[in-house]
């Protein structure tokens, strides 16, 4: 017994060392990738022939102070065929009035109005259902949409008759504070990252879901979105690539976004995020009895692995904890997380490569983004943590949901102070 549990506990320290340093790799090969073979030379705005119409969809939850910013880029956006709808989903505040306002100074604005708050997925599918557009960009009623991001996206919709969304490339906007710029970097060098590198793959993940283009013929074939689901942009993901629906990043599509920079917020964000990709998880675990889901399956397992990897970490820290601190008799000396050995400067050395390696890349759209360097190798120590804790918390508030609970939404951090948008190259 005595070896089994030494063979278990040195099986599970192995998998969280090697664990991330093996995905690290994966997502830097597959990410140089995506970017020589899809991305360095596509620099120049892409003329197409059709430019088909879009429905802007826009949900609003106690927006009256952000909304005015978000309509004023919208009104202004370089592309001919499009209309915004602004959905008042239960708000308390004078978003409403706000909406009414736009209606009549924009003649491209039309509202969508609900009077109880019903959530972010029940607006999407309210505004669905009156948008003429057969193709719905969604973004948050507090983004910035880059000018030519419509054109962008239009040009991925108009090559690819099963391409059902198209994920756009957030961008932080607000970058005052320590936990602001550390976001700065990980939508750079995580996030942005890591869906280049699942594109390449097979399958993405997930939209963003503050901005995300979708073919109206492919919602309406996996039946819009979900309100049940905490997280609405990953569930729809997998509906739509459960039914063989393509799914793309496009960089190009940049919106500009406000993060939380209060710890609060930030830890309602991160446990939001979490327990909505455990519920993705237990939802759709039936990939599994179909063959032709077998595209699914890593991205399955590579998100399955990295909650696997959450307890285990945890696991460790417990037990090293009652043998330094409570002498309980372990049979195998645990090292203590804190300082980091040579396992911890090898996994610090590969993520400041792909740092690096993910801010050349995205310096391409932002040109201060390289500041922040010194800001995102934080990361590892402030945000993993975070994210174990959100984790943790999620879990069993994923598990024991109730079936058809409705998720429903308040205003979120939106941060301190704002700065202003970069200009494209």
């Amino acid at each position: 017994m005595k070896t089994i549990f030494v063979s278990v506990i040195q099986t599970v320290c192995d998998f969280v060392y090697l664990y991330p340093l093996l995905m690290s790799f994966v997502w830097m090969i597959g990410a140089l990738i995506f970017y020589f073979r899809l991305e360095k030379k596509r620099t120049t705005l892409p003329v197409i022939d059709k430019y088909p119409f879009f429905s802007v969809l826009v949900p609003c939850h106690n927006e009256q102070d952000q909304l005015a910013d978000t309509v004023a880029h919208l009104v202004d956006l370089d592309y001919p065929e499009y209309e915004i709808i602004l959905i008042d989903d239960g708000s308390d505040d004078d978003t409403s009035a706000e909406i009414h306002r736009f209606c009549e100074q924009h003649q491209r604005v039309r509202g969508v109005y609900v009077k109880q708050n019903q959530g972010k997925a029940a607006a999407l599918n309210a505004g669905s259902v009156v948008a003429r557009g057969e193709l719905l960009m969604s973004i948050d009623a507090d983004a910035l949409l880059d000018k030519d991001s419509l054109t962008w996206v239009a040009a991925q919709f108009n090559n690819s008759p099963r391409l059902g969304a198209v994920t756009g490339n957030p961008r932080v906007l607000n970058r005052t504070t320590l936990l602001g710029k550390i976001q700065t970097g990980e939508y750079a060098t995580i996030i942005g990252f890591i869906k280049r590198a699942q594109r390449i793959l097979g399958k993405v993940l997930t939209v963003s879901g503050v901005v995300a283009a979708f073919r109206k013929e492919a919602l309406a074939s996996v039946g819009f979105w979900d309100t049940d689901m905490v997280t609405e942009d990953i569930d729809i993901t997998w509906k739509l690539e459960k039914k063989f629906w393509d799914v793309r990043y496009e960089p190009r599509a940049i919106c500009w976004i406000l993060v939380p920079e209060t710890l609060k917020g930030l830890w309602k964000q991160r446990v939001r995020w979490a327990q909505g990709g455990i519920e993705v998880l237990k939802k759709h675990n039936d990939i599994w009895q179909d063959w032709r889901q077998r595209r699914l399956w890593p991205v399955y397992v590579e998100y399955a692995f990295s909650i696997l990897w959450v307890l285990s970490f945890w696991t460790l820290i417990i037990l090293w904890a009652e043998q330094a601190l409570f002498n309980v008799p372990i049979p195998i000396r645990l090292l203590p997380p804190i300082p980091p050995l040579w396992t911890g400067s090898i996994l610090a050395l590969v993520c400041l490569m792909q740092f690096s390696l993910s801010l050349f890349i995205d310096s391409h759209y932002d040109k201060r983004i390289f500041r922040y360097l010194f800001w995102v190798i934080w990361y590892p120590f402030v945000y993993w943590m975070i994210n174990a804790f959100a984790v943790v918390m999620a879990v069993p508030r994923a598990l024991l949901k109730k079936k058809g609970t409705r998720a429903v939404w308040s205003s979120p951090d939106r941060g301190i102070e704002k700065t202003k948008p970069m200009e494209r190259r």
